[in-house]
């Protein structure tokens, strides 16, 4: 269930759009668990995620010199924190596709802050919190460490481009360990609001998700990406 944190910034409009980049496997397993595969933090590709800005873990070091399991406490709770991952954007990103989909096929979940929200209402387990990715200049900068969730909700300024919106979640309290993720219901029908089909990929290739979407009851609009339509002259 989506909960409101006090302390985790967010667009004020529930209508902003967010996009998902993704692979068929990865769509098709949404689509048939009604399930949104949430990453454990520590297992994305940057070595920094979850971790401190130089002058937050100076101020920690110094607070754990005579209590070393304060130290311990945050590098633990990497493993204890669940992530999923969506780009903020008007408009679909030519980067996007690029980065998260591969050989000309893929595709784009829009959706908008609102309706993520109302998607994770079915979940009844765990407590999903939304928030906007801060960047900053980790050598310079400070994250507050008042609040558990404020290392997952800042990555370093080289990754600015991302404009990530997170979907979090923090496990710890319910006693049990994951190994690459968690997966959460949600409602499929408030989370997609149009899927988009990679723009290079081929007719057949659109056939297909249609097909598939069609036979798996749902509903929701597929277009062609437009990224690549014909040039006029």
């Amino acid at each position: 269930m989506y909960v409101h944190h006090p302390n985790i910034k967010l667009p004020d409009d529930p209508d902003t759009v967010v996009w998902k980049y993704l692979d068929l496997s990865k769509f098709l397993d949404l689509l048939l668990s009604q399930q949104l595969f949430m990453s454990r933090s520590d297992k994305f590709e940057d070595q920094y995620e979850g971790t401190f800005s130089e002058p937050t873990y100076e101020e920690i070091k110094k607070l754990s010199e005579n209590n070393p399991e304060f130290l311990a406490h945050y590098k633990s709770q990497r493993e204890k924190v669940v992530v999923s991952s969506w780009h903020s954007n008007e408009y679909e990103s030519f980067a996007m596709w690029q980065i998260f989909t591969q050989n000309s096929e893929g595709l784009a979940i829009q959706s908008t802050i609102g309706r993520l929200q109302k998607a994770l209402a079915v979940e009844q387990n765990f407590e999903q919190y939304i928030g906007e990715v801060n960047y900053i200049d980790y050598k310079k900068e400070y994250i507050p460490f008042n609040d558990m969730f404020f290392p997952f909700l800042f990555k370093r300024k080289s990754f600015q481009y991302e404009r990530e919106v997170r979907i979090i979640s923090d496990i710890s309290s319910k006693n049990m360990k994951i190994n690459d993720g968690l997966k959460i219901d949600v409602d499929i029908n408030q989370l997609i609001e149009k899927i988009y089909i990679h723009p290079k990929s081929e007719n057949w290739y659109k056939k297909l998700v249609i097909e598939l979407v069609s036979k798996l009851g749902f509903g929701f609009e597929i277009e062609k990406s437009d990224l690549e339509s014909d040039i006029l002259i």
